[in-house]
């Protein structure tokens, strides 16, 4: 089975658009900044034998503030400019009690049954409570980039960081067992 490394799109791979200390996605692919050391992360990754798969909350969708058609355009973009094959989006919002929205592990789950993947060997880099909680109950390492968000921190464990980069350069160096 394969390791992977789950990424949260907004906040870890583009940059969030914050509103009142809350992040917000991009509406459009216009809207997408790609952040620094994103490309080389990914490239890091890769070449050391991670499968690297993008688990998405994408809520506006249910809530009628933007298309499907949007949020996969502004995915595809990503691909496009990042080369990630695997992307696993929930367009539910809180109401549906679906099993794929963060917190719940259901994106990971389901990649990781159709992908092959090894969820104890695997990590989670995201910047948001739910991110962190989703790779928890998925039995994933996880790394959380701290913005400093006006919302709840993630329960420990995690591993705190400022950018994908630096969480990768940490993944490869085998430091993963250091929890604080």
């Amino acid at each position: 089975m394969d390791k992977a490394v789950f990424l949260d799109r907004d906040g870890v791979i583009n940059r969030s658009i914050i509103i009142e200390g809350v992040p917000s996605p991009p509406k459009n692919h216009i809207e997408v900044e790609i952040l620094s050391g994103v490309k080389e992360a990914i490239a890091l990754l890769s070449k050391n034998g991670f499968q690297l798969v993008v688990v998405t909350n994408q809520p506006d969708v249910a809530r009628g503030t933007v298309t499907r058609e949007s949020v996969e355009s502004i995915n595809n973009y990503l691909n496009k400019n990042l080369g990630i094959k695997h992307w696993y989006v929930c367009f539910h919002d809180d109401t549906a009690k679906c099993h794929c929205r963060k917190p719940n592990p259901g994106l990971l789950l389901s990649a990781a049954r159709e992908l092959g993947l090894d969820l104890r060997k695997s990590f989670m880099v995201g910047d948001r409570w739910r991110d962190i909680a989703a790779g928890q109950s998925a039995g994933c390492k996880c790394f959380f980039i701290d913005y400093g968000y006006s919302e709840s921190y993630p329960s420990l464990p995690y591993i705190r960081v400022l950018s994908l980069i630096e969480a990768a350069h940490l993944i490869l160096e085998n430091t993963h067992d250091t929890f604080t």
